[in-house]
């Protein structure tokens, strides 16, 4: 499992470490990792819809707090709780861009049995690095 969650960070939120290999690997995993603190059952989502999501910022950890943010976005716009399928992410010029291919279906409470309704990702030790061959993140949710 590419994620693991901390309780002791935080008492009223939900923080989690995510790692990868690869930057892209990284946001898959935190993107897992959101899934799962919302859904007990991440496994039952099925891919029904696919939805591209594109984003830019000057700053690598920035993306991926946007990246988590346009995930929560869809929970809360349209019912969809969703899997990062693949995901490319290239910088040019100082900047970074992603393209990422997720998919999932509406929140089905028999299925996936929610958990937490997260609110948003919060700056609270919010930091992405990279160390001894391997991309990390600490993320905090408000939930």
């Amino acid at each position: 499992m590419p994620f693991r969650f901390h309780d002791d960070i935080s008492t009223a939120d939900v923080a989690f470490e995510a790692w990868g290999g690869t930057q892209e690997e990284l946001f898959i995993s935190s993107a897992a990792a959101l899934l799962r603190t919302m859904a007990e059952a991440p496994e039952q989502v099925e891919r029904r819809q696919e939805l591209t999501i594109r984003l830019e910022h000057e700053e690598l950890d920035l993306l991926l707090f946007s990246f988590l943010q346009e995930l929560i976005f869809y929970k809360d716009a349209r019912r969809l709780l969703l899997h990062a399928d693949q995901v490319r992410i290239e910088e040019r010029g100082g900047t970074f861009t992603l393209e990422a291919i997720v998919s999932g279906e509406e929140i089905d409470a028999v299925r996936h049995r929610p958990l937490v309704d997260v609110k948003a990702v919060t700056l609270h030790r919010f930091q992405v690095g990279y160390q001894g061959g391997v991309w990390k993140a600490a993320v905090v949710l408000d939930v």
